[in-house]
């Protein structure tokens, strides 16, 4: 396989890649050929149609050869090119981080709403579990004086959240913090989101290999329920809202009223019907803690 592409044109290379994962039985096969050959040549769609014709070097035909591999193998592009875009921004990935996913902007949608409706001057958000930042600073993003604090268990996660930060001109506005869940915030907070890990573990064996051989299990891991996050989670954060302020947790499938019930046991009310991803499924929950 090493040297599989040397010698072939851009064009002739993409399809060639586009023919091997189409044999691999991955579905996105021609798109991620087309991401994966980009990557190394350093060129987008524009740059591989206009330079079709251009033979490529032996080393860009060794790195895509070594990327081909690790993509057959079940490795996803998000992590073979160590990043991945969310919210329309791109973002560092770690061993530590999950691999954003589209259904998660539900969360960012959702936040969005619940400050607008409330309208809250220079708001104050926690982001529990926060990875690689992806939540927390696509609603820094949106808000320009807003303030965001991360907390993750993993000290690689907050340096990456960090990095990303960084490099999103948003360090100024976001600082990260290692602890368990919400434990080491006092507030009071405007608005608390969090992605926490959701499923059950009896299940992450029969996920794919993308997500059970490549993403972090701590961050998968949901206890035998499903729910062990949300139980730790959602009291702690119901401490630490401001009066009016809301909680907005991702949901796995067939969790909202669940999460609900949960939400309602520590003392917040559900004001707002869950919100559903692309595919329907009911994927942000929230609630508001009233005031007195």
């Amino acid at each position: 396989m090493g040297n599989s592409f040397t010698g072939q044109s851009i064009e002739s290379a993409r399809r060639a890649l586009a023919a091997q994962l189409r044999s691999g039985l991955l579905d996105d096969a021609e798109l991620d050929a087309r991401i994966l050959l980009g990557a190394v040549l350093g060129l987008d769609l524009t740059g591989l149609v206009t330079q079709a014709t251009r033979p490529l070097t032996d080393a860009e035909a060794s790195r895509l050869a070594q990327y081909a591999q690790r993509r057959v193998a079940g490795e996803p592009v998000a992590r073979i090119l160590g990043t991945k875009e969310f919210w329309g921004l791109p973002f560092r990935l770690s061993d530590a981080t999950l691999v954003p996913r589209p259904d998660t902007e539900t969360v960012v949608e959702l936040a969005l709403e619940v400050l607008r409706d409330r309208e809250v001057k220079q708001p104050r958000i926690a982001d529990i579990g926060t990875g690689s930042g992806a939540i927390l600073l696509a609603l820094l993003h949106e808000i320009p004086d807003a303030f965001g604090v991360g907390t993750d268990l993993s000290l690689t996660a907050l340096g990456t959240a960090r990095d990303n930060a960084r490099a999103l001109g948003l360090a100024g506005r976001a600082v990260f913090v290692a602890c368990s869940y919400a434990s080491a915030l006092r507030g009071p907070f405007d608005l608390i989101v969090s992605n926490p890990p959701y499923i059950p573990s009896a299940e992450i064996p029969t996920l794919s290999i993308e997500v059970r051989e490549h993403d972090p299990h701590l961050a998968l891991d949901g206890g035998n329920d499903g729910y062990d996050a949300y139980r730790a989670l959602i009291p702690q954060a119901s401490e630490c809202l401001a009066p009016g302020g809301a909680l907005i947790v991702e949901a796995g499938q067939g969790q909202a009223r669940n999460i609900e019930t949960l939400m309602e046991a520590a003392g917040l009310t559900v004001d707002r019907p869950a919100k559903a991803d692309l595919a329907g499924i009911p994927r942000a929950v929230s609630a508001r803690k009233m005031p007195p």
